[in-house]
């Protein structure tokens, strides 16, 4: 079907959501079908050939699915639903984008309009419910108003700061007839997406950079978001200052660059957290000093002066003051910033990282790799997966110990080949989200590293996997524990285990159920091979690894605790 064949010829509010989807450039979609959405999906019927829909298994899992696709292509994740139950099983989802700035567009079916406020059946008030946790939505109920909704949904999803959008229609408006008509969202009054970088501001943080004795970079996910890896490289080596990534940031920043000094937060590196302490002049380039990165605010870098790169206003001193802030895109604003830096070589400075990683070395990561204990350890997993994958995999994770051991001990080469649930924390989202990364980039290797906890909760996505042949590698590190909770009912609930321990089925069984070889690792001996014959599979494998059941993660930021307290033991 040609694309402009019916454009200015009368077709349904249905018809008329797949040619705005089509002008939008979108190849893929993930969802669910239901009573609500029925039109849409007898619409797509006629359009299979252009448009790709991949049924989940759960609503939720078309949006984690959507996160991970956008997370490693850059372009916003698509989702269908119905509504009622099928609307309220996105807001996980929805909440997870909106926090960790992923732009993503959920289309959901609705009652008929005259029924609204009825309690009809599956009536459910999505837009009110989604409200706090969407960057824009709008309820439709006329057939002529779809395609300029869906035009802008798009235009607010991807610009400025990223994030989730929803617009819900109602059966009507999609059995309603339209002269359909795309016109490209390029502006709306009163949005002002990206400030305008001002060069006053980014004149007064090269100043601060150009005076300091010990400059520190932190990058957050505003640097992959805004393309501005390299523009981040010229400014650390031009002016030899150490980088430490927060968790989102992670691939922002080549690992084996000597500036790179490891990663933050709560279970991050023990040189990045302690020195925050010590810097004088902290750099933070797209990023929102989460408190797990900052840990007792009162304590935070309260010797240093601090120079803020941000593109969204209402993050500039929400948590800690900037003594100059610098609105806008990151990569523009680097742009600017880099000519009126000076060259300069902090040899004591960077030293002192390097200190620190060698104490964290001898007393974390050493043990930790090539344990002297019987029982597999998450760490050595991980630190062996890395080298048979030379860093070059999109890498997955689910949320807990494993996703902090994850963090620590994968190291990616590539930008965006690292995708985790961040500021939500959301267990649940590996398995879909390592889908939708597949999805976007099938000729990439998908690996993803979940706990048995997690992989539980959105285990039925193995059917989408099934389905749609969808050649996903995923490691299971089984403690048989919810790892992360337990290691705190041990430090600070004197080991009172209360509901942490997992009794777990034979994952190895169900994945055969759904036509996915699988392989259980108990042995060291074992586990090398194993892990490669996973990654070189041609199709979807599942691996699970049973390690030991009361392993912690370390180093620790304790809650109210200050980053120069991290514990390593």
């Amino acid at each position: 079907m040609e694309k402009h064949k019916k454009y200015n010829t009368e077709v349904t509010g249905a018809e008329a959501v797949i040619l705005a989807l089509l002008d939008e450039n979108v190849t893929d979609v993930f969802g669910y079908p239901g009573g609500a959405i029925m039109p849409v999906y007898d619409a797509l019927y006629d359009y299979m050939d252009r448009l790709n829909h991949y049924l989940v298994r759960h609503e939720q899992g078309a949006t984690h699915a959507a996160q991970g696709y956008s997370r490693v292509s850059g372009k916003p994740g698509i989702v269908f639903a119905t509504s009622g139950p099928g609307a309220t099983n996105l807001i996980t989802g929805i909440a997870d984008a909106q926090i960790d700035s992923t732009p993503m567009v959920c289309i959901t079916g609705q009652v008929h309009s005259h029924l609204l406020g009825t309690d009809a059946f599956q009536e459910t008030d999505v837009v009110g419910i989604s409200m706090p946790v969407t960057k824009w939505n709008i309820q439709v109920t006329k057939a002529e108003d779809i395609a300029p909704a869906i035009a802008k949904a798009f235009y607010i999803a991807t610009t400025g700061r990223p994030g989730p959008v929803l617009v819900d229609i109602t059966k009507d408006a999609q059995f309603g007839k339209t002269k359909y008509k795309h016109e490209k969202c390029e502006s709306i009054r009163s949005y002002f997406p990206c400030p305008k970088v001002n060069e006053e501001e980014v004149n007064a943080a090269a100043e601060l950079i150009n005076n300091a004795k010990r400059p520190y970079i932190l990058c957050g996910h505003g640097v992959l978001l805004s393309g501005a890896e390299k523009q981040l490289l010229a400014l650390a080596e031009k002016a030899d200052i150490p980088v430490a990534s927060t968790l989102l940031g992670l691939s922002a920043f080549p690992p084996t660059h000597p500036l790179y000094v490891g990663y933050l937060g709560m279970h991050g590196n023990y040189g990045p957290n302690y020195l925050t302490n010590e810097c004088d002049v902290l750099i933070a380039i797209g990023m929102r000093f989460d408190d797990r990165v900052t840990g007792n605010v009162s304590k935070y870098a309260k010797q240093a002066k601090v120079v803020h790169f941000e593109i969204d206003p209402s993050e500039i001193n929400k948590i800690i003051h900037a003594d100059a802030a610098v609105m806008g895109d990151a990569k523009e604003s680097l742009d600017l910033l880099l000519p009126k830096i000076k060259s300069q070589k902090r040899t004591e400075w960077l030293k002192r990282f390097a200190d620190c990683n060698d104490v964290e070395f001898e007393k974390v990561i050493k043990e930790a790799i090539n344990p002297n204990s019987e029982k597999l350890r998450m760490a050595e997993v991980i630190h062996k997966f890395h080298n048979i994958s030379n860093g070059n995999a999109i890498v997955v994770t689910d949320v807990g110990q494993h996703q902090m051991i994850t963090s620590r001990y994968y190291k990616s080469n590539i930008p965006n080949h690292f995708v985790t649930s961040g500021g939500l924390g959301t267990m649940g989202f590996g398995l879909p989200a390592a889908i939708g990364a597949k999805v976007a980039q099938p000729n990439k290797e998908v690996v993803t590293v979940i706990g048995d906890g997690g992989f539980q909760m959105t285990i039925q996505e193995l059917g989408t996997i099934m389905q749609s042949d969808i050649a996903v590698k995923i490691i299971i590190l089984n403690n048989n524990f919810l790892g992360m909770v337990r290691q705190w009912q041990q430090l600070f609930f004197d080991r009172r285990y209360s509901f942490t321990e997992m009794k777990n089925p034979d994952f190895i069984t169900i994945a055969k159920g759904y036509g996915i070889k699988g392989k259980k690792v108990t042995e060291r001996a074992n586990l090398e091979d194993a892990l490669k014959e996973m990654y070189e599979s041609k199709q979807a494998f599942l691996l699970e690894v049973v390690v030991e059941n009361e392993e912690n993660v370390f180093p620790m930021v304790a809650t109210g605790a200050s980053v120069s307290e991290i514990t390593l033991e």
